[in-house]
């Protein structure tokens, strides 16, 4: 990704406009992430510093993101340490990708000092540096190896930049002065830019050549002309340019037009470069946030349901075990009415079977009994597949409905979008037993926020997003004659149109119906089944796991989510 020292300078010039601010708020998200509340009269705003390799930005933020309850000791030492502290400046030696922001704060004795945040973007190298008014270094995100690092990056060390790669300052030498040196490079012009100028990314050297060479015509001055684009639009305005894939993904950015790749990808505008780094960011960034906070609960949820499909597969075997029983009282019948013609010590008999026409029938003994006990032997084993069939039904029914429920609960993981659900989650495995309750007291539960739609009559419609909000929408907040919506043995969300029993018109009930299906198990099928009916129907059977329901009288909907239009 492009973020090179051109983009971090357009982006310095935009964080500038925070200069003056105090830091009101500091966070640490994740142990990559840093985040500053800035504000000052007639501005406030969230100044991302992200630090993980591959990602590694500087910008301003609309994203909220979830805060660990306990922050991390690097974090109580950057609130230690600038906590109401007022930003001086941001500035970038040459174009190294180094931003360095520089803050007045107090120390322990109520002294104005200053205090500089450095964020360095090596790849995967990437740091978080605090040092003192003299550059000494407070601490790191990111500590070296005393005898192995380049680079001493311990409390106490005297911070030094690292060495330079002894190429061009596009802004320095000039234009004229980057062209000559690329021409005499006997090399591709890209890696001939790549190679001679400071601050380029590959994507920009690529996108320079092209324009160069766009109208089939390559020379010095062509190229000169465009690297002056280039170059202008850092300092002036420029343009924030977003490349999407064909289904919405973002692929690439960059702070100035990309016209390389032609209509391969689509191209979004945006105003700034932070609004830019957010687009492209976040999406990613949240799927990635949830999957980390979803991985030991993911885990724990597939081995329990890989044992108790096992357990099931074990019961169902003994289960078909038990289909000879009659066979086993009919073999009891016939020897005690047959014990006279049994010799004793006989392993074999074979008599009439006076339960299938007189067919003759051959019986196994043990010789080591007498034929009495033979005949109450097959009678005893009769009773005893009897009572394990009876408790193999129950236990086998029961082991159906967990492999339902875990299977409705990994469902609602992979749909969960923020820490705050996976936590119900894990909470509602608690109480079911299945992970052991934490030492602190519990607080009282609150109702859930369930996520809102309306519906073209102006009903509200409220989605259920895992098993504990699914009792709760429907047990709870649904009135009787509510609407109730749910994919057809899958596992997916309770939806209810809150229309009090008033009409409801189709564009609704598919609308319901979509909003099932989008949020079930079966949202990337076709013609997915979707049952509803008034709430006064469905009914939470005594025992029932969460979530877990019986409904009458329903209709059904047929739906193909991706080719419905959510809105």
């Amino acid at each position: 990704m492009p973020f090179d020292g051109c983009f971090l300078r357009k982006t310095v010039q935009e964080l500038n406009g925070a200069v003056d601010c105090h830091v009101e708020k500091i966070y640490q998200p994740s142990k990559d992430e840093l985040v500053l509340l800035l504000r000052k009269k007639g501005f406030s705003g969230r100044l991302l510093i992200h630090m993980k390799p591959g990602s590694a930005r500087l910008h301003f933020t609309e994203s909220k993101v979830e805060n660990p309850q306990t922050p991390p000791m690097f974090c109580m030492l950057i609130r230690k340490h600038l906590s109401a502290a007022k930003l001086l400046k941001i500035t970038q030696p040459g174009l190294e990708r180094i931003a360095r922001l520089t803050f007045l704060a107090s120390n322990e004795l109520g002294d104005i000092v200053e205090r500089n945040l450095i964020c360095e973007f090596f790849g995967n190298k990437t740091n978080l540096i605090l040092t003192d008014e003299n550059d000494r270094i407070l601490d790191a995100l990111r500590r070296s190896d005393p005898e192995s690092a380049e680079r001493l990056l311990l409390p106490g060390a005297v911070y030094r930049y690292p060495a330079g790669q002894n190429k061009l300052n596009p802004f320095a030498a000039g234009a004229k002065a980057l062209a000559d040196a690329v021409f005499e490079k006997e090399d591709e012009p890209e890696r001939a830019l790549l190679a001679v100028a400071d601050g380029f990314s590959p994507l920009l050297c690529r996108e320079a050549v092209f324009r160069a060479q766009k109208n089939g015509l390559w020379s010095k001055n062509s190229f000169q002309a465009v690297l002056e684009e280039l170059l202008n639009d850092v300092t002036q305005a420029g343009c924030p340019t977003l490349l999407k894939k064909s289904d919405g993904t973002p692929a690439d950015f960059s702070y100035t037009d990309i016209s390389q790749y032609g209509d391969f990808y689509q191209k979004e505008r945006k105003e700034t470069c932070s609004q830019l780094l957010d687009a492209f960011y976040a999406e990613r960034e949240k799927a990635e946030r949830i999957h980390r906070a979803a991985a030991d609960t993911l885990k724990l949820v597939n081995n329990l349901l890989s044992r108790a499909e096992k357990r099931l597969s074990l019961r169902l075997q003994e289960l078909s075990s038990c289909k000879n029983k009659e066979t086993l009282r009919v073999y009891g019948e016939l020897l005690k009415a047959n014990l006279y013609l049994i010799p004793n010590g006989a392993d074999r008999i074979t008599v009439e079977n006076f339960y299938e026409e007189m067919r003759p029938v051959t019986i196994p003994l043990d010789p080591a009994i007498s034929p009495a006990k033979n005949a109450a032997h097959y009678f005893k084993d009769y009773k005893k597949s009897c009572t394990a069939e009876q408790t193999l039904a129950e236990l086998t029914r029961k082991d159906k409905e967990e492999l339902l429920y875990l299977d409705s609960v990994l469902d609602a993981i992979r749909r969960s979008e923020t820490t705050a659900e996976l936590a119900e989650i894990r909470e509602e495995l608690a109480m079911a037993g299945y992970v052991k309750q934490s030492g602190q007291k519990r607080k009282r539960e609150s109702v859930p926020r369930f996520p809102e739609y309306r519906s073209a009559e102006g009903y509200p419609i409220l989605v259920g997003k895992n098993n504990r909000q699914n009792d709760i929408l429907t047990t709870a907040i649904a009135a009787k004659n509510d609407l109730w919506f749910h994919v057809k043995n899958i596992p997916g969300s309770h939806v209810v149109v809150r229309c009090a029993g008033l009409p409801v018109s189709e564009e609704t009930l598919r609308f319901a119906a979509l909003l099932a299906a989008k949020n079930s198990k079966a949202a990337s099928s076709s013609n997915v089944p979707v049952d509803y009916t008034p709430v006064k129907f469905v009914k939470k059977p005594a025992g029932a796991k969460p979530g877990m329901v019986i409904y009458t009288t329903n209709k059904t909907l047929y739906i193909t989510p991706n080719e419905e239009i959510l809105t």
